[in-house]
């Protein structure tokens, strides 16, 4: 099966959100005083559809632990909150605001397709679409079949 290119909306590439300076200071507050040595090194907080403000760590480990992104996600669910708007990420150690890794890139994308991102450039932060983060994209969702999940054999639960 050949994938379908997805047009790319070249407006969002251009256009950039204010920053949600809220949502930075609640990121780096976590990453200050929740870092604990080399096993949580980064915080992320997002901003929900509703407005609220959920925060999340890291959980490091050397078979390729969570990123504080992926975290952020189930402690959003586990919040009721499925839907987010906005989400950033910071590092311990006065290191700032850090963009996300290709992998949660990927996984920010397939989960929240309209979702901004604050990132650092050169020396001020912007808010810019995951579409902007990850051009080209693969959706995952686009290539399942029935349009929905699969398991990966018969007979398999997740």
């Amino acid at each position: 099966m050949t994938a379908k290119p997805r047009p790319l909306d070249d407006h969002r590439l251009l256009h950039h959100e204010p920053v949600d300076r809220e949502l930075v200071e609640a990121a780096t507050r976590v990453a200050r005083t929740r870092s604990h040595g080399d096993n949580h090194t980064m915080a992320a907080a997002a901003r929900t559809s509703d407005g609220r403000i959920v925060t999340a760590m890291n959980a490091y480990h050397f078979t390729g632990g969570p990123c504080a992104e992926l975290v952020l996600i189930g402690t959003a669910a586990a919040q009721g909150a499925y839907e987010l708007a906005t989400v950033v990420a910071v590092g311990d150690r006065d290191r700032g605001v850090v963009p996300p890794c290709g992998r949660c890139r990927q996984v920010l994308l397939d989960y929240f397709p309209g979702l901004k991102v604050i990132v650092r450039s050169g020396g001020s932060l912007r808010a810019v679409r995951i579409t902007e983060l990850l051009p080209e994209t693969y959706v995952w969702a686009d290539h399942q079949l029935d349009g929905g999940a699969q398991p990966m054999h018969p007979g398999a639960d997740r």
